[in-house]
């Protein structure tokens, strides 16, 4: 009895042993939500007031997205495409400065300022005030934010796009991988299109541009007027990239369009780049029905440009428009009361913690 007690007595005196850390964490810091995972050693940082858009996502310290900016007040001081940008309420270009829905055609009133050129493009929710956090938590398996966009309150939008309706965009990261998921509620008493879409940028670096190598998961390729928008003419996607799976980078200055994406088991489309040891693929969803890739070669005496983009798409460049001429057929909708929804994720490998970065 006398030793079982002095054993006891030692115990509950004895320094307690340290805990393990959590794998995944989510803390905010005024405008900024940063979702991590230990394991991985990966970082994703959104900024809900500026667009919603994730401007980081640092793996072993790099950062897989490009965003030129010295700090988040830099970056509100003068937004600009970077990061993974949101593109709604239509993604890309349009033919004309209106869109047609259910056999109407809507024209956009030019004088209010929130659409401009004769070609608008990317609609005019990139760096928008208005998204509001509804959670932001981190469990066993992941961390996460859920930012919301109620595009019905605001007249100005409304009166360009006039179908009722919320945006929830959910950043998730389980197992070094982000998951960015959308859910689109139509409150409107029509159906209504989906054209949107995302413009991430992404760059590597253990190399350059021209050395990297990319895997398009796509059997066509959607002709280009001179203006970037389809024509409404396809291709087999090997009548532009002789293989599709292995294409030097440095041989091509892209801006193109490619559907009839090829899906894997579970209906993901992947899109890769590898550079010497990294690599980044990015899986799309079903819904997710046509890619853009924009990699545009440096002119002149400009300096590189490391970057990448694929864009999940829900619809080809000006698919509103194509679709009411009878040229494009894939062209989504959401009934009254009901939901669209999708997700993307980015998918890095090959990064190690200690490397020569590339300057820019």
């Amino acid at each position: 009895m006398a030793r079982a007690w002095l054993l006891a007595v030692l115990l509950s005196t004895a320094p307690s042993l340290p805990v393990a850390a959590a794998q995944y964490s989510t803390v905010r810091t005024g405008d900024v939500v940063r979702l991590e995972d230990a394991r991985s050693q990966t970082i994703v940082s959104v900024v809900p007031s500026i667009g919603n858009i994730a401007f980081e996502m640092k793996v072993k310290g790099r950062n897989i997205l490009r965003w030129p900016y010295g700090s988040v007040e830099e970056f509100k001081a003068r937004p600009g495409m970077s990061g993974i940008p949101f593109l709604g309420p239509w993604a890309n270009r349009l033919d004309e400065q209106a869109f047609y829905a259910n056999g109407r055609k809507y024209a956009f009133d030019m004088e209010l300022g929130n659409v401009r050129g004769a070609i608008p493009i990317h609609g005019f929710l990139t760096t928008n005030n208005q998204w509001q956090v509804v959670e932001a938590k981190a469990d066993g398996k992941s961390a996460w934010v859920t930012s919301r966009l109620e595009f019905f309150r605001q007249p100005l939008w409304m009166k360009q796009f006039p179908f009722a309706h919320t945006i929830q965009i959910t950043h998730r990261l389980e197992n070094g991988v982000l998951q960015v998921s959308t859910r689109i509620q139509n409150m409107s008493a029509e159906p209504m299109p989906v054209a949107i879409g995302f413009h991430p940028y992404f760059q590597l670096t253990d190399s350059t541009r021209d050395e990297w190598t990319i895997s398009v998961g796509a059997r066509t390729e959607w002709v280009l007027a001179a203006n970037k928008v389809p024509t409404g003419e396809t291709r087999p996607i090997e009548q532009f990239l002789q293989n599709p799976t292995a294409v030097r980078l440095r041989d091509y200055d892209l801006d193109h369009v490619f559907g009839d994406l090829v899906r894997d088991v579970s209906g993901r489309a992947v899109m890769t780049v590898q550079g010497k040891q990294q690599r980044l693929d990015v899986l799309m969803g079903a819904n997710f029905r046509a890619v853009v890739i924009w990699a545009p070669k440096p002119t002149g005496t400009a300096a590189p440009n490391n970057f990448i983009c694929f864009e999940p798409m829900a619809g080809i460049t000006d698919a509103l428009n194509l679709s009411q001429k009878g040229l494009y057929k894939e062209l989504q909708s959401i009934l009254p009361g009901e939901a669209w929804q999708e997700s993307f994720w980015i998918r890095p490998s090959g990064f190690q913690a200690a490397e020569t970065r590339i300057a820019k």
